[in-house]
């Protein structure tokens, strides 16, 4: 099958776009996506309520839309079987399941256990890098724009989002963020207004599910990101998903793991 030909933006019209959507409603967003880009374009996800408001608002507009999700190998038992509760409530769908690079996980976990996250936040960082960000890169490859669950009220490296920007980390692809504007409470009134299912932790209290071991309830007045790698102090709230993350140590430990995987002999 021939690929589409791709459609090319610059910032300049992004920018113009962006502000024309700005005050568009989610569904007017995801429709112009969808529009715009066809088989190109793919919702990026982990199932938490987000991500289930963009899918249930694009399954009405295209029953078969593109849909990806990234198994770590740290998710909680609870995911998976969300997953499978997803594509029985979705049929249709194109669920893709994208994992980490078995030959980096190993170097990983050899050089530095498997818990080795709780030890420092480079350390941190790197599994993430390893087990989320790398795998992603692949996954959008080919791809022409992503979805993402992305709002403006989630975190402050979060807060000048825009619903359309290019995304020049993952090689000018266009990154679509019709949910910006909304607040949390908008989300879950969405949810229980049109009966979407939604991930189980959140009736035990999370408000932000990621890895088992690196995620947690939170307490009454946390913010919701507070469940996430809980016991760093002053360190970003973040994976480098959405927001590149730069450290002099982090960068040399992550040339360190890809080195050891190139010399090794691949095991097929």
């Amino acid at each position: 099958m021939a690929l589409e030909p791709r459609v090319l933006f610059d910032d300049l019209e992004i920018g113009e776009i962006a502000i024309e959507l700005d005050d568009k409603e989610p569904q007017e967003v995801i429709r112009w996506g969808l529009e715009t880009f066809g088989d190109q374009v793919a919702l990026m996800t982990s199932f938490q309520i987000d991500g289930m408001v963009i899918l249930d608002m694009a399954y009405r507009l295209r029953r078969d839309v593109r849909v990806i999700t990234l198994d770590t190998g740290r998710l909680p038992e609870e995911t998976y079987a969300f997953i499978e509760q997803v594509r029985r409530t979705y049929p249709g769908i194109r669920l893709s399941v994208c994992f980490p690079d078995f030959r980096e996980v190993e170097a990983l976990v050899g050089k530095y256990g498997v818990n080795l996250f709780y030890e420092d936040v480079t350390k941190r960082l790197l599994c993430c890098h390893v087990r989320k960000v790398r795998p992603i890169v692949r996954a959008l490859e080919g791809l022409q724009a992503w979805f993402t669950g992305l709002r403006r009220d989630q975190w402050a490296s979060r807060a000048a989002i825009r619903k359309v920007e290019l995304d020049h980390d993952h090689g000018g692809i266009v990154k679509i963020n019709p949910l910006a504007d909304w607040s949390k409470e908008e989300v879950w009134d969405y949810i229980h207004a049109h009966g979407v299912p939604y991930h189980p932790l959140y009736d035990r209290g999370y408000t932000s599910i990621g890895c088992a071991p690196c995620t947690r309830p939170v307490a009454p007045g946390e913010e919701d990101r507070a469940g996430r790698w809980w016991w760093e102090s002053n360190a970003p709230k973040e994976c480098g998903i959405h927001c590149p993350i730069e450290t002099g140590g982090f960068e040399h430990e992550v040339a360190a793991i890809l080195g050891e995987v190139a010399k090794a002999p691949y095991r097929g």
